[in-house]
């Protein structure tokens, strides 16, 4: 009997473990069980192509011509500029969605069944930012590639149409996907290390929106030094189709805002291992 009830407790302990997978499981069901997971992932596609096509459609050559303004890529106005028109608003739309997936565990006090099912905490981190991360980046895509050819058709004929053979306009295309992935990454991390949604969105916004006007106060000096590294310049950098002689290049973006996301990521991870839930 004794050999029985052993054999038993330790196929029941093999049953329930702890793993990897099993963390993320949880963390993909518990992010599509949430309402603000579907509306906020609506919100941001449906901003990418509504505003990315209605920029398309309503391009005058003639507004262009007397300082009409660009799109949020660097250089000249162009088809990709005016299809990523959106991506500003909707980078706003998946990081509050990455910090309403962490701090709003924290609100509801669900943190604490959390870490009790997965103790050794980090996992649960690491889940989190896995499961966003690729879903943000899928769909954002996504809506961005049908932003694009939704406005090939305003702006048949014009001498700023580009096709997606034509070169940079694909990279420029998932370089925005890949933008806004890693902003909800982001989200998530100061979400856990802020432990309150409020604050997380606040300085989630200000980095990416407020820092870099802040920033030009600075001696013009130190200024052109620094500012291709704010988070919002080094990720514009990432899907701009032309390039401007005083930002980085779309790799060296990625790896300057991957930096920023991956900060962000090390302080919710000492946060979390540091203190109490």
């Amino acid at each position: 009997m004794t050999v029985t009830e052993l054999s038993t407790t330790r196929a029941d302990s093999r049953a329930y473990k702890v793993t990897g997978p099993r963390v993320l499981r949880a963390e993909w069901a518990k992010f599509w069980s949430l309402r603000s997971s579907w509306i906020t992932l609506a919100v941001a596609v449906v901003l990418l192509v509504a505003l990315g096509a209605i920029a398309s459609a309503t391009y005058s050559p003639d507004a262009a011509s007397q300082g009409g303004s660009a799109g949020p890529g660097s250089g000249d106005q162009d088809a990709v500029s005016l299809a990523l028109l959106g991506v500003t608003f909707a980078s706003l739309a998946v990081g509050v969605l990455g910090v309403l997936l962490s701090a709003g565990e924290y609100t509801t006090g669900m943190i604490r069944s959390t870490l009790t099912a997965v103790p050794r905490r980090l996992p649960v981190l690491w889940s989190k930012a896995a499961v966003i991360g690729p879903v943000v980046l899928v769909l954002t895509t996504l809506g961005i590639l049908a932003a694009f050819q939704l406005g090939t058709l305003g702006l048949d004929g014009e001498k700023i149409a580009l096709s997606l053979g034509d070169a940079g306009v694909l990279r420029s295309l998932v370089g925005a996907g890949l933008y806004l992935a890693l902003v909800a990454v982001t989200g998530v991390g100061l979400g856990v290390l802020l432990r309150s949604s409020a604050g997380a969105i606040a300085v989630l916004v200000g980095v990416l929106l407020i820092l870099p006007g802040l920033a030009s106060l600075l001696p013009d000096s130190l200024y052109d030094t620094i500012n291709p590294y704010f988070p919002s310049n080094a990720g514009s950098a990432m899907y701009a189709l032309h390039q401007s002689s005083d930002a980085l290049s779309p790799g060296a973006g990625l790896a300057v805002f991957a930096g920023w996301a991956a900060l962000s990521l090390v302080g919710a991870a000492w946060r979390l291992l540091k203190s109490d839930a």
